[in-house]
């Protein structure tokens, strides 16, 4: 047996995948900082367009509106539950209230992501310029349009609740890029 150890030690080796290419190992992690462009004129763009723009607003919305609706569904079910229910029904009303929830929290705010990205991205077209009052116009008209339907007071309200809300993401991601070194 010890033979046998010794031979197998004698005939393989370690597998080392850079071996051949003549690369210092120490600078093969060594990435550039400068963002790598696959052409060069996305390099003068200065922000997203208008279709990256839908598709973050309305897919972040959408899976942050699922995530906490589905948690507000599992407690409710959780809270929902019977003395003398099956550990199987309240499973069941549970997953169910979760997933109802979940799905209607979803599409509401994913809603609300796709017309906050239409009406920035709108704004961005006709001004020229990206900036912060783009995102608080943005934010205002998407409260307003969100509760047209229950009235102009409540549209009045929502559209304010918006613009400042928007107003406030953008200068506090300002601020955060600013003062916090990463």
């Amino acid at each position: 047996m010890a033979n046998s150890t010794n031979d197998q030690k004698k005939t393989t080796r370690l597998y080392h995948p850079y071996q051949d290419l003549n690369v210092p190992i120490q600078k093969l992690y060594d990435l550039p900082t400068s963002p790598e462009l696959l052409f060069s004129e996305e390099s003068s763009k200065t922000h997203r367009s208008w279709g990256e723009n839908i598709q973050y607003y309305a897919g972040c919305g959408y899976l942050s509106g699922a995530v906490i609706g589905g948690a507000k569904g599992t407690v409710e079910g959780l809270r929902a539950a019977e003395k003398g229910e099956s550990l199987k029904l309240r499973l069941n009303r549970v997953l169910n209230s979760g997933g109802q929830t979940g799905r209607r929290f979803g599409n509401s705010v994913g809603v609300l992501g796709l017309i906050f990205a239409g009406l920035e991205s709108g704004m961005i077209h006709f001004r020229g310029r990206d900036d912060l009052v783009n995102s608080a116009i943005a934010g205002l008209g998407t409260g307003a349009l969100y509760r047209a339907a229950s009235g102009p007071r409540s549209a009045v309200i929502a559209g304010a609740i918006g613009g400042i809300s928007a107003a406030a993401a953008v200068a506090g991601k300002q601020a955060f890029k600013r003062y916090v070194p990463i």
